[in-house]
C-alpha cells in the first residue's frame, strides 16, 4: 500500500502489508495488541475521559487494568500463543506513552528481545515525543500515530483544557500552539528515521470541522503517510458530552476531500487500550485480569524492592488522635511509613478529592522526577464508612496522603491510623520533593482549604454519613 522511506531497509522483517491500522485489508487476517502500561496523560481534552478498570466501553482512553512493563511481556505472550497471525504489539495509553516514557520505553525494550521480528507501533499526542524518537528507531518501531486535531492554536484553545510541560500548566492558544510545534517537529524527525506516521484527527462539530482539509494538507506537506478521521465520540462527564456524533455522510465526504492529499484510513474501531485481537474482536478481560493476578502472586508488581518494603512486624504505634483537624496536622509520621500516596486525576498535580478517587498513586518521596511504586485501588463506595477503614488497610506503608479535598470522616478515620492528610494544590513533584527534604507542605496549602461536611461538596462520596 505504501514504500518504506528510506532508513527503513534496517526493517525489512517490517512490512506494511500485516498491518491492521495501515492496511485495510490486513484488517481481517492479522491482530494486534495494545499494551496498557501507560496510565498517565499530559493533557486534557475536552473530549475525553480516561477510566481504568472498565470493560463496557469501547474507546481510546479505556482499560480494564494498567499493566507494569514485565506484566504485559507476560500477557503479550500468552497471547501470542492464543492469536493467529499476531503482527503488531502497540501502546496506546490509556494516557499517553511519552508521559510514561520509562514504562513505555521499557515494555518495547523487553518485547523487542522477546520478540525481535514483531512489529512495534505506538499512539501518542506527541507533546512529549520528539526527545525519544532516535531510541524509537534504535529500537525498531515501525509506526507511530499523532493526534493533530488542528493547527490553529485559536482552535486548539477550545479543544484542550490544558497541556503541562516542564512541570508547568499551560492553557488556552498558548498551550495549543506549543503541541502544534512539537507535533510538527516529531512528524518530520519520525519520518527522517525511517518509522511511518498516521494523523488521527477527531472531527469535533463546530469546533474543527471546516479545517480537517487543512489538516491533511499541512500533515501531508510534512510528509505523513495517511489520514485517520474519527467522529467525535460525545462521552459523558466531559466538556464536549453534549455535541453531536458526527454522522457517516459527513465523514465520507471529508475523506473524500482529504484523500485528494493523502491516503485515508477508513475502518478506525476507536480501540480501547488494552484492545486485542483482529480489529472487531472482543475484550478477553478475564485473561488480562487473570495475568495481573498470576504477576502479582509471583512478586511481579511495579513496586518498591522486597529489601526497601516495611516489615508489618515493625509498624510503630504514634500516638491515637480522634477529633479535629487541626489536631490531625499535628501528628507526627512514623519513619516505617515511607511511601506517600496521592490523589491525581493526570499523575502530575494533587487536584483529586479523595471521595472521588477510584485509585491512588503511591510515591516514593524524592528529589527529581518522582518515583511511582505502585497503584492501589480505593475500596468501593457502598462500604460508606468502612471505606476509610478499608483503605486504612491499604496505604498501611503510606506515612502521607496528599489530596485536594477530603471529607471529615475519613480525615479523621485516616489520621487515627498514622496517616497524615495534606489537602494542597500544586505539582506532585514539588510536593514529593518537600517531604523528601523536609520542608512545610504548608506552603501548597489549597487557599481556604478545609474539611468538607455534610452536604459534602464531593456529592456525597466522602462517606460521612
Amino acid at each position: 500500500m505504501f514504500e518504506l522511506l528510506e532508513g527503513a531497509a534496517a526493517r525489512p522483517h517490517l512490512t506494511l502489508d500485516s498491518h491492521p491500522c495501515f492496511n485495510h485489508e490486513a484488517r481481517l487476517t492479522h491482530a494486534r495488541v495494545h499494551l496498557p502500561v501507560a496510565p498517565e496523560c499530559n493533557m486534557q481534552c475536552r473530549y475525553c475521559d480516561r477510566k481504568f478498570n472498565c470493560v463496557n466501553e469501547s474507546r481510546p482512553g479505556v482499560t480494564c487494568m494498567v499493566l507494569t512493563p514485565r506484566e504485559a511481556l507476560d500477557y503479550l505472550m500468552e497471547m501470542e500463543k492464543r492469536t493467529d497471525n499476531l503482527s503488531v504489539v502497540g501502546i496506546a495509553g490509556p494516557g499517553d506513552p511519552f508521559a510514561n516514557p520509562e514504562e513505555t520505553l521499557e515494555t518495547l525494550r523487553l518485547v523487542r528481545v522477546e520478540y525481535p521480528k514483531m512489529m512495534l507501533c505506538l499512539a501518542t499526542n506527541g507533546l512529549n515525543l520528539l526527545p525519544y524518537v532516535s531510541e524509537l528507531s534504535a529500537l525498531g518501531v515501525s509506526h507511530v500515530t499523532i493526534t493533530v486535531n488542528t493547527t490553529k492554536p485559536e482552535t486548539g484553545a477550545k479543544i484542550y483544557s490544558w497541556i503541562a510541560s516542564g512541570g508547568v500548566r499551560l492553557k488556552g492558544a498558548e498551550a495549543a500552539r506549543l503541541l502544534w510545534e512539537r507535533q510538527k517537529l516529531s512528524i518530520m524527525a519520525l519520518l527522517s528515521c525511517g518509522i511511518l506516521v498516521k494523523i488521527n484527527t477527531i472531527l469535533i462539530p463546530n469546533i474543527n470541522e471546516s479545517q480537517i482539509v487543512d489538516i491533511a494538507e499541512t500533515v501531508a506537506g510534512l510528509g505523513a503517510n495517511i489520514l485517520n478521521i474519527i467522529p467525535l465520540h460525545p462521552t459523558p462527564n466531559t466538556e464536549f458530552a453534549s455535541l453531536p456524533e458526527p454522522g457517516a455522510a459527513r465523514i465520507t465526504a471529508l475523506r473524500a476531500q482529504a484523500g485528494k492529499s493523502l491516503p485515508q484510513m477508513t475502518h478506525c474501531m476507536r480501540c480501547r487500550a488494552d484492545a486485542a485481537g483482529l480489529l472487531n474482536a472482543p475484550l478477553d478481560a478475564a485473561r488480562l485480569r487473570a495475568i495481573k493476578e498470576e504477576s502479582e502472586a509471583a512478586g511481579l508488581k511495579s513496586c518498591a524492592s522486597a529489601e526497601s518494603r516495611p516489615d508489618s512486624a515493625h509498624w510503630s504505634k504514634t500516638r491515637r488522635i480522634r477529633q479535629t483537624p487541626r489536631e490531625i496536622e499535628n501528628l507526627e509520621i512514623s519513619a516505617v511509613r515511607p511511601y506517600v500516596a496521592v490523589a491525581s486525576m493526570d499523575g502530575l498535580f494533587v487536584n483529586q478529592h479523595l471521595g472521588q478517587a477510584d485509585r491512588l498513586r503511591i510515591y516514593k518521596p524524592g528529589i527529581g522526577r518522582p518515583e511511582m511504586v505502585d497503584f492501589r485501588a480505593t475500596p468501593p463506595p457502598a462500604k460508606g464508612v468502612g471505606r476509610w477503614r478499608d483503605l486504612a488497610k491499604v496505604l498501611k506503608d503510606c506515612g502521607r496522603l496528599l489530596v485536594g479535598g477530603i471529607g471529615y470522616g475519613p480525615h479523621v478515620i485516616l489520621a487515627n491510623r498514622d496517616i497524615k492528610v495534606h489537602i494542597i494544590e500544586g505539582s506532585i513533584k514539588e510536593a514529593l520533593e518537600l517531604v523528601a527534604s523536609g520542608g512545610d507542605l504548608d506552603t501548597m496549602v489549597k487557599p481556604e482549604a478545609e474539611t468538607c461536611c455534610k452536604p459534602c461538596r464531593s456529592g456525597g462520596m466522602c462517606g460521612w454519613a
